[in-house]
């Protein structure tokens, strides 16, 4: 993409990542189906495995497990799930001596520490990944959803993990963080109901999350948009949908200042908006863009140190290049 060199873009931390995903999401549907939401969703994802969240040492032998690890085995016990290595740890002595074999950049390492050092390891652990960010469509043509328009990086491990399954569910902003240069700000908000999913997450792509929507979750839903083609989208005003306080999707007017091929770049204006975030935030990213009734594409990235600046993807590129 054609992004200016100063532009500096933020995921929803979770991550908030890259396995191909069902054909059904590969054509755009017709422009009678595409919903733009706005909602923001909480992002769950359950990794292939149990990973470091950051350097640990492990002994006085300066063994130590390294952010990004992967935990493969302890002693003779194979280690898939936390439930299995809670109950190893169970039977692990103190002053003993432990095997740990990891995986690290591809290569499997043996380490040797203490039942202590390595219970002391515990909290570093972790097999799930979990963010916020914003649903940007619902296409109702084959059951199946796009959001945040940019890949998931888990900020722990730094890098796109490889996950088993993954959900999204809607979400309740409590407080925001505000935004300033150099400053980027964040949305503070909590799943409303672990019990039901807005949908699966099959795939996690350079453009974005896709999955399978839960049709039975009617009540989020709203009236599907004609999709702008990118040489329709003209500089001047538009208006993003995204949600700011408790579940409420709102209309935030921006104005388009540049375009490119599969790109464009923006500057908020609303002032209402901007008093209450200070720009854009992290957790904004997949908000829907809207210019004379028609679907435009996805808000991205930020600029950081002009917050109320920042770069959307059209609804085309996102759902074209997620689909691979």
């Amino acid at each position: 993409m054609e992004w200016n060199r100063q532009l500096k873009f933020f995921m929803s931390s979770v991550a908030m990542v890259f396995v191909m995903c069902v054909g059904s999401i590969a054509a755009i549907a017709t422009s009678g189906s595409i919903i733009p939401m706005g909602n923001s969703i909480g992002i769950q994802l359950e990794l292939a495995g149990i990973f470091v969240t950051s350097d640990v040492p492990l002994s006085e032998k300066k063994n130590s497990l390294k952010a990004g690890d992967q935990l493969v085995r302890v002693d003779d016990t194979d280690i898939g799930s936390l439930q299995i290595l809670h109950d190893k740890v169970g039977s692990l002595n103190n002053e003993g001596i432990v095997q740990v074999s990891i995986q690290r950049n591809g290569d499997v390492i043996n380490l040797e520490t203490d039942g202590l050092s390595f219970k002391r390891a515990l909290p570093f652990l972790k097999d799930t990944t979990e963010g916020t960010g914003t649903l940007t469509y619902v296409d109702l043509s084959d059951g199946t959803y796009g959001a945040l328009g940019h890949q998931i990086i888990d900020s722990s491990l730094k890098s796109a993990p490889e996950f088993e399954s993954g959900s999204i569910y809607l979400s309740e902003i409590e407080q925001i963080k505000k935004s300033s240069p150099g400053k980027p700000g964040y949305k503070i908000s909590s799943i409303i109901d672990q019990e039901k999913t807005l949908g699966s997450i099959l795939t996690n792509s350079v453009y974005g999350i896709f999955g399978d929507w839960n049709t039975s979750y009617k009540e989020v839903l709203t009236e599907p948009l004609e999709v702008m083609q990118p040489t329709e989208l003209a500089l001047g005003t538009a208006e993003i949908l995204t949600t700011i306080q408790g579940t409420e999707v709102e209309s935030f007017t921006i104005e388009i200042s540049k375009l490119s091929h599969d790109s464009f770049q923006f500057k908020l204006t609303d002032k209402r908006l901007i008093e209450k975030t200070g720009g854009i935030l992290q957790g904004m990213s997949g908000s829907p863009v809207i210019q004379k009734g028609k679907f435009v594409g996805a808000v991205t990235h930020m600029f950081v140190d002009e917050p109320e600046k920042g770069a959307g993807l059209f609804l085309g590129k996102m759902t074209e290049v997620g689909a691979k």
